[in-house]
């Protein structure tokens, strides 16, 4: 994964079951084989829970 998008935040998130922690969601994307700098911006995040995948896009590209 190259670049960060919602697509590939998606495909990394594969599976992942909400309300997620962080944590969780950064373990799920890990084992999905998402890249480290993604792994990273996402354990990064200034959230700790998430309801669904939008929260997560949410968080993921307004902390860019």
């Amino acid at each position: 994964m190259a670049e960060t998008n919602p697509i590939e935040l998606q495909k990394a998130l594969k599976g992942a079951e909400y309300p997620a922690a962080r944590d969780d969601l950064v373990s799920v994307a890990r084992d999905n084989g998402a890249d480290d700098a993604f792994v990273d911006k996402l354990s990064h995040v200034n959230r700790d829970r998430f309801d669904g995948p939008n929260d997560v896009q949410k968080a993921v590209f307004s902390d860019s």
